[in-house]
């Protein structure tokens, strides 16, 4: 881990002195039709340099399609994403922004060891010899505490291991900007909330923009500088965590605080008969 503080407004490169600014993203009225299903509605907000911005929502609401427009992996019917004041489509922002994506499933190569798959990606763009790759390679495993797992196959690893290998993963990009699916799904709380003081530990550390798509209640309330609910392709609610905890607009309350109702009529069916 750095030593010095890292400036305002930069981040700080982990397994080098460089400094590079911290990326803000802005998504303008993105709509995505897929034919006649419109999947994003004229969404609009941004996430500043360095911030967490954890967005939630139902499953269905158009997070993860959302996320892909970050990435550059889908294109707006309407409307745009901007990474640093750039179009997050072109190739050209794609080679001036760093950004990492965490899978939900961690989509690690079972056919490679951790260590393989951490070198995969300082290999095929050949930012280093293969001293210099070892080192980041090992730098990321000691920071996500994951000594020792360089030889085993990820098929040998608990989920939460395979979570933070993912995350590893990501960290030898040296990105600038991180995006995260469902970090702490599938996982027990415990290794949950490990997950999440990690996400938070890197962003204190590196000042990484983070962006997170999350069901999960405890991560967003508890790392998050400002959560956002989609529902339905709409952008509902957007604010610090204390905001959304008190908010009036039922449709919040009810996703954050749902309640269960057996007399519910859906569950009729469910009705055993004398």
């Amino acid at each position: 881990m750095p030593s010095s503080p890292c400036p305002a407004g930069a981040t700080r490169n982990p397994f080098t002195s460089v400094e590079t600014p911290a990326v803000g993203v802005s998504i303008e009225k993105l709509t995505k039709n897929f034919g006649p299903l419109k999947v994003l509605k004229d969404v609009t907000f941004s996430v500043e340099p360095g911030e967490i911005f954890v967005l939630m929502g139902p499953s269905g609401s158009g997070k993860s399609v959302l996320l892909k427009h970050i990435v550059g992996l889908e294109l707006p019917t309407s409307g745009r994403v901007m990474l640093d004041g750039k179009d997050a489509s072109s190739e050209e922002t794609r080679e001036h922004v760093r950004m990492a994506l965490v899978f939900q499933s961690g989509a690690l190569f079972n056919s490679l060891s951790v260590y393989d798959n951490l070198a995969l990606y300082p290999r095929e763009h050949q930012v280093a010899d293969e001293a210099g790759i070892r080192e980041k390679v090992m730098h990321a495993l000691q920071i996500l505490s994951l000594d020792g797992t360089e030889q085993k196959s990820p098929s040998d690893l608990s989920g939460g291991m395979k979570k933070r290998v993912a995350i590893a993963r990501a960290l030898v990009m040296e990105p600038q900007l991180m995006l995260y699916d469902e970090p702490t799904s599938e996982l027990d709380p415990v290794t949950s909330a490990t997950i999440s003081e990690i996400i938070a530990t890197l962003k204190e550390e590196y000042h990484v923009t983070t962006i997170v798509v999350s069901h999960d209640r405890q991560l967003a309330f508890g790392i998050a500088d400002r959560v956002g609910i989609l529902m339905d392709g709409e952008l509902i609610s957007l604010g610090p965590p204390a905001d959304l905890k008190t908010s009036k607009d039922p449709r919040v309350a009810e996703f954050l605080n749902p309640k269960i109702d057996l007399k519910n009529p859906r569950f009729k069916h469910l009705e055993t008969k004398p």
